[in-house]
């Protein structure tokens, strides 16, 4: 690896924009160090699907402008457009039209006019519906601290690809935890922002939310900044003033078991508990606590109508964007067998599915009237070994009953429209990360920010690195 791409490797996207911004680094020189990087690393890791490396020079080239002018960066390859490039979904048929996008989507744009310089996408699971970056389109993404392991899901490649240093910050998507697994399986910040105020759920799609992965809580601030667009605001300003800011004496609710009452692995019951005790040392209140509603086994059903009702939706625009009709060719086992069992949900079930989400989320939003935060593992265990949540053609729900064990504290924050931020504050006896999550009421993503910069400073992570 050649000295500047050394030099770069571990840095954040604030002082890889800051050597921009002095002249002492040029932005092509930034981009070629990246995909030095990028072609070293990733034929382990497996992380990145499509490279746009000519685009990404071109892009150097033309003085880019902007917060983080100059900084290469990673797009998941999902639900995402980019401009004259091709988006999967992880997805072989979708793979194999290779259709290139007309425009921008809206985030891409921002991040585009912040100086960002594209460099190619990541891996998902396809239409990201397990918290793993495997794919039949792609193959499967691995853990940089131990490649045996998946990286988690679904924004698995850009975890891999920012915890190997191949990028510093990559772009994720969130519909039930999908950047909060993988950041902490790669021992990342990965926050879950708002939905829109006033915005309802009424579709699968309503669910998801875009944020990032980072290496440390002040880029992850930024990059809010440019995603929320916030008016009036210069770098120092915005959500970048909540570092540092005092949260005040929080009153936090702890969770170290499933919702059912049941253990999760040890080193994720040892991360949430050691975490409560950092609180309490930083003055805050922390006791056992959490929504009851959480623990109510009979929403199992809504739920169930609502995601395969809404993989029947994925799966006809699918149809729409092949042009014909799919087949069980096109798709993994496990999402045509969703969008099956969709497809036979009446309407009468999905409407009452979506009260029933709607009703879900206010209850579990009225805890926060008596609690500031809620501490969670990420997930209940520690990274899963490569292809555990592969496809299974013998028995297809099989992903879907896996990932559910593996991660539960993530899904309802998407369908309450909270916050939530996932901090790699904890590792195992072996030093894999370990994360565990806070969630905030919703629009709280300041009291969020103020908490993890006092968390990063009492406990720094940016010297934990893999040995890759």
């Amino acid at each position: 690896m050649s000295l500047l791409a050394e030099q770069t490797r571990w840095l954040d996207a604030t002082a890889q924009a800051a050597l921009v911004a002095s002249g002492e680094v040029k932005p092509s020189e930034l981009v070629e160090a990246a995909i030095e990087r990028i072609e070293g690393l990733d034929l382990v890791l497996g992380a990145v699907t499509l490279r746009y490396f000519d685009q990404a020079r071109a892009a150097a080239a033309a003085a880019p402008t902007g917060q983080l002018a100059g900084v290469p960066f990673l797009i998941k390859d999902l639900f995402t457009d980019v401009a004259g490039q091709v988006c999967t979904n992880a997805n072989v048929a979708l793979k194999a039209q290779a259709r290139p996008a007309e425009a921008d989507s809206p985030l891409v744009a921002r991040y585009r006019a912040a100086g960002l310089i594209f460099a190619g996408r990541t891996a998902s699971s396809e239409f990201g519906t397990v918290p793993a970056a495997e794919s039949a389109a792609w193959g499967a993404t691995r853990n940089p601290w131990n490649t045996a392991l998946s990286s988690g899901g679904s924004s698995g490649g850009a975890a891999a690809a920012v915890a190997a240093g191949m990028v510093s910050a990559a772009h994720g998507t969130d519909a039930a935890g999908s950047i909060r697994i993988p950041a902490s399986c790669c021992g990342l910040v990965g926050l879950k922002p708002s939905r829109a105020a006033g915005q309802t759920v009424n579709s699968v799609f309503d669910l998801i939310v875009e944020s990032v992965v980072t290496r440390s809580v002040r880029d992850t601030a930024l990059l809010l900044n440019i995603a929320r667009d916030v008016e009036g605001v210069t770098p120092a300003d915005g959500y970048l003033a909540e570092l540092g800011a005092d949260p005040g004496r929080l009153r936090i609710g702890l969770l170290d078991t499933r919702f059912d009452g049941s253990p999760v692995h040890p080193d994720c019951a040892d991360a949430a508990r050691s975490t409560a005790q950092l609180l309490e040392s930083l003055g805050h209140h922390v006791e056992p606590g959490f929504p009851a509603v959480l623990s109510d086994s009979t929403l199992d059903s809504l739920f169930a109508a609502f995601w395969t009702s809404g993989m029947a939706e994925v799966l006809g625009d699918l149809a729409r964007q092949l042009g014909r009709e799919i087949t069980e060719a096109d798709v993994e086992s496990l999402n045509w067998t969703l969008g099956a069992l969709g497809a036979e949900v009446s309407a009468g079930d999905r409407q009452a599915a979506r009260d029933g989400v709607a009703g879900f989320a206010r209850s579990v939003v009225s805890w926060w009237d008596d609690y500031d935060l809620m501490l969670t593992p990420t997930q209940a265990e520690p990274p899963l070994p490569s292809g555990t949540l592969g496809s299974d053609p013998a028995d297809p729900l099989a992903p879907l009953r896996r990932s559910q064990q593996f991660a539960p504290f993530t899904p309802f924050v998407n369908f309450t429209g909270q916050p939530a931020i996932t901090l790699p504050l904890h590792v195992d006896a072996d030093g894999l990360p370990i994360g565990v999550q806070l969630v905030a009421a919703p629009g709280r993503e300041d009291l969020l920010l103020r908490v993890a910069t006092q968390l990063e400073i009492a406990v720094p992570w940016q010297d934990r690195r893999p040995a890759l």
